[in-house]
C-alpha cells in the first residue's frame, strides 16, 4: 500500500504505547530454545521479524525454514539449529537476505563442531544445517560485519560442552547489543562475562532460569522522539525503560540535541517528549554502537536545516537495504544534497537545491526508512510513502499511532490537488 500523507490539524498531544522490543524478543526466544523451554507464544506477535522466529521454533519437524527478511532470525537460527541436535533443516530467506553476508559466523559455528553447508553462494543464505551438540572452546569471529554473529554464538555458548571463549577480531559494530546479550543471558543463569578487552567467556551448563521480560522498543522510540523534535507538540510513550539494556536508549540524548527534552517522570510513571529551545547548530556523531537511530536523526537534521557528519556508518551497507544510498536518493526529492565519504561517513554542510513537485518516497523493503520518511509530511504535507506495510517488520501498529496522534492517511496512488486540499479555486 502507497500511503498520502498529511499532518495533524492541531498540535499534536498524543500517548503511545510503543512495540515491546524486537531485539530482546528474538534474544528470549532464541534462549528457551536453546534451554529446551517453551516458546513464549505472546513474544511472537509483536512484528514480522518475531513471527520469523516463532514459527521456525514451533515446526520441530520443518525441513526448510523461510525467514524472508529477518536478518536477526537468520543469523540466531543458525546458531540455535546447529546446536539442536538431531535437526536437520535448510534456512533460506528473501532475495536481499541471500544477499547479507553470513560467512564470520558459520566459520565461527564450523570451530565449534557444527555442520553447516551453503547451498548456493559460498558465504551467503540459504544454509543448510546438520544439528548436534557443540563442543565450543577457543573461537575468533570477525565483529566487524554485525553484532549479531557475536551474539548468536554466545547465546549457543552455555550450550556447548566445553563452553565458549570468545575472541573478537577487528572492531565491533553495535557493541550495546552485545552488552544486551550477555545482560539477558545472565538474567537467565548464564555465566557470562568479559574476561579482557576483546575477550568473553561463556561457561557450559546451559539457562537454569530461562523466562524473562521484554522492554519496549527504544528504536521505535527514535521515530516519535523525530516527530516531536518536527512538531514540539506533547508526546508521551508507554512502556520505555530509562535504565534499559538497548543501546538504542542513546536515542534520548542525540535527540535532546535536536530540541527534544524526555521525562520519565512523567504522570503515572510514562516518559513525556516535550520541545526544548536549545538546538545545537551541528551534530558530529559517531554512530557505531547506534546505527538503527541514523535514518531518523539524519532526516530530522536535512528538515531542520542542521548541518551534520555522522561516522561509523559501515553496517548501514548491509541492512535490509543499503541504507546509506536510499538515504542518499531519498533526501534527493526534498533537495538536500548529501556527502558519503566510502563506506564510513555521511556529512551534510546545508547544501540543497529547488524541488519542483511533491515527493514520493520509495522504502526499498525497509521498516526504517519508512518510519524515519513519514514525519516529512510535518514540513510537506501531501508527501507519499510507497510500500508503507514494510513497518510490519518492527512495528505494525505505527501508522494506526499516526492516525491516532492526528495524522490523516489517504491511499497514494489517488489524484491529488494541493489547491483542492487547501480549499482554494
Amino acid at each position: 500500500m502507497d500511503y498520502r500523507i498529511f499532518p495533524p490539524d492541531e498540535l499534536i498531544e498524543t500517548t503511545v504505547k510503543l512495540p515491546l522490543s524486537k531485539s530482546m524478543a528474538n534474544r528470549v526466544l532464541t534462549i528457551a530454545a536453546l534451554a529446551g523451554a517453551p516458546t513464549p507464544e505472546a513474544l511472537t506477535e509483536i512484528c514480522d521479524d518475531t513471527r520469523a522466529m516463532g514459527r521456525a521454533l514451533t515446526a520441530p519437524d520443518a525441513k526448510l525454514i523461510d525467514v524472508g527478511a529477518a536478518g536477526t532470525a537468520m543469523r540466531f537460527l543458525t546458531a540455535v539449529m546447529a546446536a539442536s541436535a538431531g535437526r536437520e533443516v535448510t534456512i533460506d530467506g528473501s532475495e536481499r537476505m541471500r544477499c547479507r553476508p553470513i560467512g564470520p559466523l558459520v566459520d565461527a559455528l564450523r570451530s565449534c563442531g557444527a555442520l553447516i553447508d551453503y547451498v548456493e553462494q559460498e558465504g551467503f543464505p540459504p544454509l543448510h544445517i546438520t544439528g548436534q551438540r557443540l563442543k565450543g572452546g577457543d573461537v575468533t569471529v570477525d565483529a566487524g560485519v554485525s553484532s549479531q554473529f557475536v551474539s548468536a554464538l554466545l547465546m549457543a555458548g552455555p550450550m556447548m560442552t566445553e563452553g565458549l571463549t570468545l575472541t573478537l577480531k577487528g572492531t565491533p559494530v553495535s557493541e550495546p547489543y552485545i552488552a544486551m546479550t550477555l545482560a539477558m543471558m545472565r538474567r537467565a543463569g548464564a555465566d557470562a562475562a568479559v574476561i579482557a578487552p576483546g575477550v568473553i567467556r561463556v561457561e557450559p551448563g546451559g539457562y537454569p532460569r530461562p523466562e524473562l521480560t521484554v522492554e519496549a522498543d527504544w528504536s521505535a522510540a527514535a521515530f516519535w522522539m523525530e516527530i516531536q523534535s518536527l512538531s514540539s507538540g506533547f508526546i508521551t510513550l508507554d512502556r520505555l525503560s530509562a535504565d534499559s539494556v538497548q543501546g538504542d536508549s542513546a536515542a534520548a540524548r542525540i535527540f535532546a540535541d535536536l530540541g527534544v527534552m524526555t521525562d520519565f517522570e512523567g504522570e503515572e510513571g510514562l516518559t513525556e517528549l516535550t520541545a526544548s529551545p536549545d538546538l545545537s547548530p551541528r551534530l558530529l556523531l559517531d554512530m557505531t554502537d547506534t546505527p538503527d537511530l541514523v535514518l531518523p536523526v539524519a532526516v530530522t537534521c536535512c528538515l531542520l536545516r542542521v548541518p551534520f557528519r555522522f561516522t561509523g556508518l559501515r553496517t548501514l551497507r548491509i541492512k535490509e537495504t543499503d541504507r546509506i544510498e536510499a538515504l542518499c536518493r531519498e533526501m534527493l526529492k526534498l533537495g538536500v544534497e548529501l556527502t558519503v565519504e566510502g563506506d564510513d561517513v555521511m556529512w551534510w554542510e546545508g547544501r540543497c537545491h529547488p524541488i519542483s513537485e511533491l515527493p514520493e518516497f520509495d522504502t526499498y523493503d525497509d521498516h526504517r526508512m519508512a518510519m524515519a520518511l513519514a514525519p516529512v509530511a510535518l514540513f510537506l504535507p501531501g508527501i507519499v510513502v510507497r510500500n508503507a506495510e514494510v513497518t510490519s517488520k518492527s512495528y505494525p501498529d505505527f501508522w494506526a499511532h499516526l492516525e491516532q496522534a492526528g495524522f490523516r492517511l489517504t491511499d497514494g496512488n489517488e489524484p491529488y490537488d494541493p489547491a483542492a486540499e487547501e480549499g482554494m479555486e
